[in-house]
């Protein structure tokens, strides 16, 4: 399976092309990435509900479910720029199919557990690590895929935001009443079959060839391999714009992300019900769909600044349940802070793509996922144990007033907030 992209992909149907030479946004091919990624989404949204009740249901405590939930991130991010690497050595299409059907067995593997009533912690990590590996390999080829589909690579990034967002809607609702009304070994067994969907999107996809000019690595050998790594390293370091914002996101991960992820699943499913958690993760899911609406039409020239100011609505989401608020409050806090972050993820993934040169692209957006994840299972890890020292909802205070500072530490960057798009002719000038 040695050899680029351009010759594993390149049968390519016939679809209608702007003067670039590739369809704006919408194309059949286009069509099977965006299902692909919001199924994913939707099964991937559903499994913080199902490993929060389902270990609370058998005596697990919040340490265990930040345990199960940073196994798969650890392997994820310690992984994920080797999967940059192999990326731009093979078809990223096949290996994003390999993880699909990689991803299917083992979540069937946890619904079997959980359907026997024989659920061990380290089993669900184990399985959680394997799923971590497959998604190292899956990530890097996204990034790249978007480019190669469409030439609009903001709305392109807003439509699958969208697509996600409106999983997101779903998926935490679905997953409750599944719960609710069966077991968490039935939201596994929905998780893997999300990925035999999104697989088979792949399977029927063409992705067209390479940019011309860009350059796939053809090396054979752990000498090549290296090299390839150290360019990528090299190219990462080189813009301050990418590593500065990495940079601060290693703070998001440790102190906002990684402890709101598995405190607001405990705390709200301790407190109101699997349902109610399902509710306040499907208006995340809704401000989410806002934000990507919102991506779609603000072109501003300053993207990094113009989303780091949507970074500060973050706040609601962690606040709203530290301060132990009553549901419709925690769940207008999460829509606003979906908002928020789906228009900083366009804004984010669309400034990589277009200021990133293609032949090197899987292996910057690893480096980029790596950094951005690389500490949020050690903020996974230490939620149980700050909240047992602390309590949660202080840990959740602690973590939205954190979301502040991060915004505003993005923005005190000069090379972040000035950083001007690179179709800045087709953004709207900003006033001085």
């Amino acid at each position: 399976m040695t050899g680029t992209d351009a010759r594993h992909d390149s049968a390519a149907p016939t679809v209608p092309r702007s003067e670039a030479g590739a369809p704006a946004v919408w194309s059949r091919d286009f069509a099977l990435f965006f299902v692909a990624r919001a199924v994913a989404r939707l099964g991937d949204t559903m499994l913080p509900v199902a490993l929060a009740a389902g270990l609370l249901e058998h005596g697990y405590g919040a340490g265990a479910v930040g345990l199960a939930m940073a196994s798969t991130a650890a392997a994820f991010a310690g992984l994920v720029v080797f999967g940059g690497v192999i990326a731009d050595r093979f078809s990223t299409r096949r290996l994003m199919i390999g993880s699909d059907l990689v991803r299917l067995v083992t979540q069937s593997l946890a619904a079997g557990l959980f359907f026997a009533g024989h659920v061990v912690l380290w089993q669900v990590c184990a399985i959680g690590v394997v799923g971590g590996v497959a998604g190292a390999v899956f990530q890097p080829g996204v990034a790249s895929t978007v480019p190669r589909l469409a030439t609009d690579i903001q709305g392109a990034n807003g439509a699958i935001r969208i697509a996600e967002s409106a999983a997101q809607l779903a998926g935490p609702a679905v997953a409750g009443l599944l719960v609710g009304f069966a077991s968490a070994g039935g939201v596994f067994a929905a998780h893997a079959a999300t990925y035999a969907i999104s697989a088979l999107c792949l399977v029927l996809l063409r992705l067209p060839p390479l940019p011309a000019g860009a350059r796939a690595a053809t090396g054979r050998g752990m000498r090549a391999f290296r090299a390839d790594l150290v360019e990528g390293w090299r190219e990462f370091r080189s813009r301050t714009w990418l590593w500065g914002v990495i940079a601060v996101w290693c703070l998001y991960m440790i102190a906002v992300w990684g402890p709101t992820v598995p405190l607001v699943a405990t705390e709200v499913v301790q407190h109101h019900g699997p349902r109610a958690y399902g509710l306040v993760n499907s208006a995340l899911g809704a401000g989410t769909v806002v934000g990507g609406l919102l991506a779609l039409k603000l072109r501003p020239r300053r993207m990094l600044r113009a989303g780091a100011l949507a970074l500060f609505a973050f706040f609601g989401f962690p606040g709203a349940v530290g301060a132990g608020l009553g549901l419709p409050a925690m769940a207008a806090g999460a829509a606003v802070a979906g908002a928020g972050m789906a228009f900083w993820g366009v804004m984010w993934a669309t400034s990589v793509q277009t200021q990133v040169p293609a032949d090197v692209l899987n292996r910057i957006h690893a480096y980029d996922v790596a950094g951005s994840l690389a500490m949020m299972p050690v903020g996974q890890a230490l939620a149980g144990p700050a909240a047992g020292a602390l309590g949660a909802d202080r840990v959740l205070l602690v973590s939205a007033v954190t979301s502040l500072a991060v915004a505003a530490a993005l923005l005190a960057v000069p090379a972040i907030r000035d950083l001007v798009r690179a179709d800045a002719t087709a953004a709207v000038p900003e006033a001085p």
